[in-house]
């Protein structure tokens, strides 16, 4: 029995969850996600939300976990959101924004300008002394994830000087330079 399958996903105040035809949809305050599924039985009783599989096949084993993961990450992001932040390491590497519009500098010959999606808040903080830090606000988990692997991607940290763009609190694996 899948041990995160099973567990039940309370649905906290101010939340609603609809299950119709293979689709649930969640509604809370910051906003309102779906997700089809297939393989799983999906029921919404008294405040809690059950995931059970029909048989034990391997197919039906996997989907029970991570339909239950995707539906616990929807309702924790339509009540408390997701947050990701990103760290630019590097003399002279800057972020700035206006509105949904990140420009990045990175060392490149060119600035890179980058729309982002209207559900994801955006936010650059730049202290002197501190590496700029980019804060990406959504209730979309995988949304949120998707764009900050993409400013990763840009400039990604190496491992002799910690140079590039990082997730705060990443731990980067070190070499050492050559040895005179």
């Amino acid at each position: 029995m899948s041990r995160i399958g099973k567990s039940p996903i309370a649905i906290p105040e101010g939340a609603t969850v609809e299950v119709q035809d293979n689709v649930v949809v969640v509604k809370g305050k910051l906003g309102e996600l779906s997700q089809e599924f297939s393989g799983v039985e999906v029921k919404v009783e008294d405040g809690q939300i059950l995931i059970s599989r029909p048989s034990d096949s391997k197919e039906h084993k996997a989907k029970h976990g991570l339909y239950r993961s995707l539906i616990n990450n929807m309702v924790e992001g339509v009540t408390k959101g997701w947050t990701k932040e990103l760290e630019l390491v590097g003399v002279g590497y800057r972020a700035s924004n206006q509105g949904q519009k990140l420009d990045l500098a990175l060392g490149f010959s060119h600035n890179i300008v980058m729309d982002l999606a209207p559900e994801v808040k955006i936010e650059t903080k730049s202290e002197k002394g501190k590496n700029p830090i980019i804060k990406l606000t959504s209730h979309d988990k995988q949304l949120v994830g998707q764009i900050a692997a993409k400013i990763r991607s840009f400039r990604k940290p190496e491992p002799y000087k910690g140079k590039g763009i990082k997730f705060v609190g990443e731990q980067l694996r070190r070499k050492a330079g050559k040895s005179a």
